[in-house]
This record gives C-alpha cells, sequence and structure tokens, in this order.
C-alpha cells in the first residue's frame, strides 16, 4: 500500500478528484492502492533531476497539480505559496542543470472543490476557473517555462473519466458498470470534451494576448492516438479506420483546425454532440503552436453497423469494433497493460496522416513508451534488464526518422517515462519507468538497461535531435 510509504508529512494540497477516487472507491485501483506519496519525487526533486542530467538529457516534462497551487480550484480561495515555491524550485533546478522545462498544466487531477461545486468539466463554469489557473501559472512561472501544455490527452479524461468510468472521477451510465459514480455515458463525455477545448481556447488566448511576447515562449495541447488498422481491404473496414481516429484524434485536431467536429460525429452523434458558437470556433481555430502526441500502441479496426441498434454511448457511437488480433495473430507484442500492443509503424503512420490532414503543424512526442508487469519475485538485477523496452524505443526513434524524412515537422521526442509511478487505475502494478523504483525499501532509484541505453545514445551529437525524456 502506497500509504505505508510516507517518510515526510504530505505537503499542503487541496484535495484532487483523484485523491477522492482512490480513497473514497479504492476497488476501482488495483490493490487499494493510492497516490498519496507515489515515488515522492515532491521531496527527491533535486535527486530526479540529477538522474535527467546523468542520463545525458536536455529536457523533462513535468506537471502541475491545480489543487497544490490553488486548493479550492479558484483565485477567490487562495493561492498556497507552498505550492508556487515547490515549482519554482523544480524549475530552477532543471534550468540550473541546463533542462529545459516542457510544462503541463492540467493532467486529469481537478480539484474536488470545481468538481463539488458544479461538477467541474461538466459546466461551462470550468472554463473561466481553468483561463484563471492558467493564467497563474503564466505569471508565476513563464518568465523560465517556454514550452506549455494546456491538457494532457484530453480524450482519455473523457473517455475513462465518463464513458467507462475506469479513472477518476469515475462516471458513467450504470447499464455499462455498476461501480459508476453515476453518469450518462451517452451525453458526458462530448459535454466534458466541448468544455476541456473550450478552457484550452481560452487559456491559449490569455498567453497569446498577454504573455507570449515578453515571455517569447510556445503553447500547445497534448493529444493521444491509437492507431487505427483496418481489419481488411474492403472500403467498409477502411471507412471504419477513419472513423475511430474520427472519434479519438479528429475530435480534438479538426475544431483546432477548422472549428467544429468531424462530419462523421456530427452526423452519428448528432443532438447529443454540443456545438460551437462562431465566436467560439474562431477561438479555438489555430489555437495553438505545436501539437504534443502521445503514442503507444495500434489496433485492428472492423466496421460494426449493427451497433446503431445498441444503446448510445460514447463507445458504440461510432459504429466500429477495435481489436488487437486479426486472424489469430496479435496486431504486436502485448507486455503488461491490455491496451498495450507494440507497432512502431504506427507512429509513423499518424505522423503522416497529421501532416497531411491537418496542414503539417509542428509537433512534439510527448510521450512513447511500454511497461512490464511488477513482478516482486524479481530479483533487482532482473528487474533492472529491459532489453524489450530498448527495442521498443529503438524501432520507434526508427519510424520517428522515417517520418521527419518525409516532411514531418517533428521537433522533439518524450520517452514515457523517467520513473515508475502511480500508473492510475492499475496502481503500482505495472511499471513504465526506465529507471526502477523499489517500493520496498525506500523508494531507491536504480537505472535500468534502457536508462542506460539512453545515456549512451545521446551523445552530445545525438542532441540535435532533439531526443529528450518525461
Amino acid at each position: 500500500m502506497a500509504s505505508s510509504l510516507v517518510q515526510h508529512p504530505l505537503p499542503i494540497r487541496g484535495p484532487s478528484i483523484w485523491d477522492t477516487f482512490t480513497h473514497k472507491y479504492p476497488e476501482k485501483v488495483k490493490d487499494g492502492q493510492n497516490g498519496d506519496v507515489a515515488v515522492d519525487s515532491y521531496h527527491r526533486y533535486k535527486e530526479d533531476v540529477a538522474i535527467v542530467k546523468d542520463m545525458n538529457l536536455d529536457a523533462y516534462r513535468f506537471s502541475i497539480s491545480w489543487s497544490r497551487i490553488l486548493p479550492k480550484g479558484k483565485l477567490s480561495g487562495g493561492i498556497n505559496q507552498e505550492g508556487i515555491d515547490y515549482y519554482n524550485n523544480l524549475i530552477n533546478e532543471l534550468i540550473a542543470n541546463g533542462l529545459q522545462p516542457l510544462v503541463t498544466i492540467f493532467h486529469w487531477d481537478l480539484p474536488q472543490a470545481l468538481e463539488d461545486e458544479y461538477g467541474g468539466f461538466l459546466s461551462p463554469l470550468i472554463v473561466k476557473d481553468f483561463q484563471d489557473y492558467a493564467e497563474l501559472c503564466f505569471k508565476e512561472f513563464g518568465d523560465r517555462v517556454k514550452h506549455w501544455i494546456t491538457l494532457n490527452e484530453p480524450w482519455s479524461f473523457s473517455e475513462n473519466g465518463y464513458a467507462k468510468g475506469h479513472m477518476a472521477p469515475g462516471r458513467c451510465s450504470a447499464w455499462l458498470n455498476r461501480t459508476c459514480v453515476g453518469g450518462d455515458s451517452a451525453i458526458e463525455p462530448y459535454l466534458v470534451t466541448h468544455h476541456q477545448l473550450l478552457a484550452h481556447a481560452a487559456a491559449v488566448q490569455v498567453y497569446k494576448t498577454k504573455y507570449q511576447e515578453s515571455q517569447n515562449g510556445l503553447i500547445g495541447i497534448t493529444l493521444i492516438v491509437t492507431w487505427s488498422v483496418p481489419t481488411s481491404d474492403n472500403k467498409f473496414d477502411q471507412k471504419a479506420a477513419e472513423r475511430a481516429i474520427d472519434f479519438m484524434y479528429g475530435w480534438f485536431m479538426d475544431p483546432l483546425t477548422n472549428g467544429e467536429y468531424p462530419q462523421s460525429m456530427r452526423s452519428l452523434v448528432r443532438s447529443r454532440l454540443p456545438k460551437f458558437t462562431k465566436a467560439q470556433s474562431k477561438q479555438l481555430i489555430g489555437s495553438y503552436d505545436f501539437i504534443g502526441l502521445n503514442y503507444y500502441s495500434a489496433g485492428y479496426v472492423t466496421d460494426a453497423p449493427l451497433l446503431s441498434n445498441a444503446r448510445p454511448t460514447y463507445q458504440t457511437d461510432s459504429l466500429v469494433e477495435m481489436s488487437f488480433m486479426r486472424d489469430g495473430k496479435p496486431i504486436g507484442v502485448n507486455v503488461a497493460s491490455n491496451w498495450l500492443y507494440v507497432y512502431p509503424r504506427g507512429l509513423r503512420d499518424l505522423l503522416l496522416y497529421t501532416k497531411e490532414k491537418y496542414n503539417n503543424p509542428l509537433i512534439y512526442i510527448t510521450e512513447n513508451g511500454i511497461n512490464e508487469y511488477d513482478d516482486p519475485q524479481l530479483s533487482l538485477e532482473e528487474s533492472l534488464m529491459d532489453i524489450y523496452r530498448v527495442d521498443y524505443y529503438y524501432r520507434h526513434l526508427y519510424y520517428l526518422k522515417s517520418a521527419i524524412e518525409a516532411g514531418v515537422n517533428v521537433k522533439a521526442y518524450f520517452a514515457w517515462s523517467l520513473l515508475d509511478n502511480f500508473e492510475w487505475h492499475s496502481g503500482y502494478t505495472v511499471r513504465f519507468g526506465m529507471n526502477f523504483i523499489d517500493y520496498k525499501n525506500g523508494l531507491k532509484r536504480y537505472p535500468k538497461i534502457s536508462a542506460l541505453w539512453f545515456k549512451e545514445f545521446l551523445t552530445p551529437e545525438a542532441r540535435d535531435y532533439g531526443v529528450a525524456i518525461e
């Protein structure tokens, strides 16, 4: 249990929806674990920055916890100076070591106070509160932070938090999951995405009108894509693959590019899909300097017209079925998580698709990685032998290079992740890190073979390729 690892008094922070999710509904997280301490980077940030530096990296991506600097979620609820001080110290430590900070403003940990007051991202009231929070970040840290991400994987927040109910705040239709904390999977994911997009656009507008010129930084958004491969060559499966991408990627990229949702979504979801006003569309179009892309896996997609008779829900609205198997064979090797099958070519295909459909934007690969099961039976030496992770990165970097040679405008690559960590509803049962965390012995850090490989790979000459880590 994570709570048994407490070595310091917990820092002052308002509760987030993830605190509520893990403590009030421990059955939703494997082994009933929580992130109260996690890997304790709060107190060990200097040690962790030293690890980044030792690996020959030149940038570090981290997230700011909304409730750490605004415990009540709003400016009117007071600013927590201890939280401001912590992030200032972290940023200063990175810069002192020659490392660039890439900062994510929202990574799913909404202050519980806003969830209680008006339902969080279910309400349009969230837009102004997010804008205020983002502006506070720009004011306090923007003199040193030159790369901002408004939202990390808004699709994951909408889908897992409001369609499946697997993650905080755990909402979905009761007939889908009896453990859901209320909700409607046919409506709420679309509302939440709508308000996330509007919140993103509001924050970007504030940055561009009040801070960008003087602070000389860039701002963007990070999206996740599970690449869709048609199960067959027939036109129905081909169209199904396009719809699957629309319902995951186009759901965000189309509004950011042309101010409205994809035609496939407008046709299939109809009255349940919110609409943008003309002013909102104008604010959304081009509201980014770069697009962050998180890529892990791909799946086979089949046309599923029979789903039109199913109960309406975000998960059936696209009329597709996704599988990781075709003719009894997997699309790639599966290591731990049931959603992650290794398909390196998908990274190149996604990048080329983005180049052609969305006007070749500036792209940062903000996450790419693979996990393994936490196996307490392994010796420490065995736990550090992650040869398969080296292979994963090598193959994905090969296809990334191929995409760049084809004209895709990629300028950075961040591997997920620096350390093993609390992996949301999987708790500590899987490990994504290139550095092993010994949860049983004081959270000591040990480099895995992949960390040593990256250190060797990232010679000063290789830095020109912008390879980095989160």
